[in-house]
């Protein structure tokens, strides 16, 4: 969810006030006024802008898999645009990232890209979900918004998904922002799809499999500084069984306390929402795995609580080497892993599953473009 911050959106720095601009970029402001399909497409005006998809899939046999698919946009401020324009001059830049956990074989795969919007190359639509480099992509149907396809290939590895959204969008936040900090500017526009029917093919080597399960997807857009105390997150999208879901996440200071702007959402079945202060839930990390490619001590269970809900939940993951270390596109090393996850929702069991982000395990966190 968060990982574009780290990239090219979020720098430490000074934040406009609401009504500035950063650097000729829109910055969030509450108020915002969200409108579906329009607000799946583009938003060029803000300078960040990224499109996740993540969920876990079951083949006709039974094997499991996770999946990430996510497209970065950067918008390039007008003072760094080569004075004599043409089909090559850069206005946008867009980076991808695509991740498939072979979770019964213990297996992760993941491939990576970065292209320029220029002789159709790379693009996002406005008005509408369709945004692509090369032959990646997520779209929607032209006539069934509701309905995204997307498309992954990289060498023996290949993703073909369609996905239809079974809930109405959740807006994360209050007034339309997303705080990431204690200044006005300091905030993003984001909504999630929290629940994806799924269906499609995963090729992984020379297997080919038929799948169905569950994705999320996340949007997320703003031109916002992050404080420079922050060294990171730790982001998680929980599904459970009884079509219930959680969006949490922590942002991380230097003397590994949670910043106050970390929050929540707790999506109900109906698809009604409330927002989780950061006062309001509990975040314990245990357990650990040790990447032997960045030395990143990276946590691996969680217990989560909202003790005004009384939920109580054990998030695992499901496979600790979930690492990407993307030195050809972002330059920014993450988990972002598939894991299970069950407790207690009112004296009641629970089960289901979910979707970890972690940053700055690796390295502390700048801005890399």
């Amino acid at each position: 969810m968060l990982v574009g911050a780290a990239v090219f959106g979020f720098s430490a720095a000074s934040s406009p006030s609401v009504g500035e601009t950063l650097e000729g970029f829109r910055a969030a402001a509450a108020g915002y006024r969200y409108e579906f399909p329009r607000d799946h497409g583009a938003h060029d005006e803000f300078r960040t802008e990224w499109w996740y998809y993540t969920g876990h899939l079951r083949a006709s046999n039974g094997r499991r898999f996770g999946f990430e698919l996510t497209f970065f946009r950067r918008g390039i401020p007008a003072g760094e645009i080569k004075t004599r324009p043409s089909q090559w001059s850069v206005s946008q830049l867009y980076l991808a990232h695509f991740a498939i956990s072979d979770l019964d074989r213990q297996q992760f795969h993941y491939a990576e890209k970065v292209s320029r919007a220029g002789l159709g190359k790379a693009g996002a639509d406005e008005g509408r979900l369709n945004v692509w480099i090369d032959h990646w992509l997520a779209e929607s149907l032209m006539n069934e918004p509701a309905r995204h396809r997307l498309e992954a290939l990289q060498g023996d590895l290949r993703l073909s998904l369609h996905l239809t959204s079974e809930k109405p969008p959740t807006v994360h936040g209050r007034g339309g922002i997303s705080r990431k900090g204690a200044s006005e500017g300091q905030a993003s526009h984001y909504y999630s799809l929290t629940r994806l029917a799924a269906t499609g093919s995963i090729t992984v080597g020379a297997e080919t499999f038929d799948v169905t399960g569950l994705g999320w997807m996340d949007h997320e857009f703003g031109s916002a500084d992050l404080d420079s105390d922050l060294v990171g997150w730790d982001w998680f999208s929980v599904q459970m069984d009884d079509r219930t879901e959680l969006m949490l996440y922590r942002l991380r200071r230097t003397d590994g306390s949670s910043d106050p702007s970390s929050s929540g959402t707790l999506i109900h079945a109906d698809g009604t929402s409330e927002y989780l202060p950061q006062s309001e839930f509990g975040l314990e990390p245990s357990d650990e795995w040790i990447s032997p490619n960045s030395r990143a001590r990276y946590p691996q269970r969680w217990r989560i609580t909202v003790p005004r809900r009384r939920l109580s939940l054990d998030v695992t993951s499901l496979l600790r080497q979930q690492e990407l270390v993307t030195t050809r596109s972002t330059q920014v090393t993450y988990w972002e892993g598939a894991a299970r996850v069950s407790g207690t929702r009112d004296g009641n069991p629970v089960t289901g599953q979910g979707y970890v982000e972690l940053t700055g395990y690796a390295e502390r966190f700048s801005q890399k473009l």
